[in-house]
């Protein structure tokens, strides 16, 4: 292939409306708005207001209030986030905080240290710092519910801490062209944290860094499309270096041509810690398009691994567990794949895998599939095919 299947999915448009949009049963929790210690405490921000800037209402806000950004670009605007349960939304279209130079405490546009916040349909772009890791969100303390924004030019799109209480969802969002350079950096990088979940969302073009980057205890990747794309020049594109829990249900994984490293996805090669290290990789589309690449690296040690219902396509190593068809893995070629009309990849009819994929248990079985841009939609019934998208049938 000349040309990667998020290329084509590009031609079927932007995203659109995702505030009617389920969630799958484990973001139930991280949907609902933060409980609000008083009602009436709603923050209007903008050039018509008293208060025209995000960094304004970060110094007054009160727990539990809800901000209200007017749609609107706010340059430089860096803040810190002290509060407890805090809604952050746009409001009238999209927000944009371009870093153009500045950023608070010398770390993020936006820094989070309190309870619990949820940010949605924000932009964070620009954000550098002489510590070369600068973020849009810097989450130092509490859990953040994060849906609807674009991480996009920064050296990392969100950075978190490595507090064991922190946890972090991230839903629908878009990351793309972070990166310092150095490799250090990377579109999301999750430290050691209590909890990571994305979901729906899109990563590409990370400037040498990983697409995703989790060192969390407990992490979930369902339902994405991790492609760094025509010229990208990401290193992994999913990577556990300390082990811990890793379900990886429902995604596209693509390595581009460019890539920095062969590896798609890495787990353990940093050692493993004292806490359980399980890897799930089910109904993932993999797809590599470096010649010669690695689909799947797992360092050795005491670890759980399984790999059910997974497509591999490109001439890579498949390994252990992935080449294994009584588990329903099967490497296929790009002939067995047909796109729709929205570029989605999905198995011919005549293909020998369709249909073959194996039983899984309810919270491993695929309950919706990725749609571009950074949305999802459900699947009608129990999936059949192996891989991220279900071929349709009558």
């Amino acid at each position: 292939m000349t040309v990667g299947w998020h290329e084509q999915a590009l031609l079927a448009g932007r995203r659109q409306a995702l505030a009617c949009m389920a969630l799958a049963p484990w973001a139930a929790s991280a949907q609902a708005t933060p409980r609000s210690g008083d009602a009436s405490a709603v923050l209007r921000v903008g050039p018509g207001h008293t208060l025209r800037t995000p960094a304004a209402a970060a110094a007054v806000a009160t727990d539990g209030a809800v901000v209200e950004i007017e749609a609107g670009t706010y340059p430089g605007d860096a803040a810190v986030w002290l509060q407890d349960r805090l809604t952050l939304r746009a409001v009238g279209g999209r927000v944009s905080l371009p870093a153009a130079g500045r950023a608070a405490e010398g770390k993020a546009t936006w820094v989070l240290r309190g309870g619990h916040f949820d940010i949605e349909g924000i932009d964070f772009s620009g954000s550098r710092v002489s510590a070369r890791n600068g973020a849009g969100i810097r989450l130092e303390r509490g859990q953040a519910r994060v849906r609807d924004c674009r991480f996009i030019d920064n050296q990392n799109g969100i950075l978190t801490s490595n507090f064991a209480d922190v946890e972090l969802d991230v839903l629908h969002c878009e990351f793309g062209h972070n990166g310092h350079g150095d490799g250090q950096s990377h579109n999301l990088y999750a430290g050691s944290i209590g909890r990571l979940r994305v979901q729906g969302s899109w990563f590409h073009h990370a400037r040498e860094g990983h697409l995703i980057k989790s060192r969390a205890a407990h992490t979930e990747v369902r339902y994405s499309l991790l492609a760094d794309g025509d010229g990208g020049q990401a290193s992994y594109e999913l990577e556990f270096p300390s082990g811990g829990v890793a379900i990886v249900v429902g995604n596209l994984i693509e390595q581009a041509p460019t890539t920095r490293n062969p590896h798609l996805v890495s787990y353990g090669v940093e050692g493993y810690g004292e806490r359980a290290n399980r890897l799930v990789l089910a109904h993932n589309s993999l797809f590599d398009r470096r010649p010669g690449g690695i689909f799947l690296r797992v360092a050795p040690g005491e670890v759980e691994v399984q790999c059910v219902n997974n497509l591999l396509l490109g001439t890579g190593a498949a390994g252990p567990w992935l080449g294994d068809e009584a588990q329903g893995n099967y490497r296929i070629s790009a002939g067995d794949l047909q796109a729709d009309a929205r570029g989605e990849p999905r198995l011919r009819p005549r293909a020998y895998a369709r249909g073959r994929a194996m039983p899984l248990s309810a919270d491993l079985r695929p309950m919706r599939q990725y749609r571009h841009a950074a949305q999802t939609v459900p699947l009608a019934r129990a999936p059949r095919d192996p891989g991220a998208f279900q071929a349709q049938r009558g």
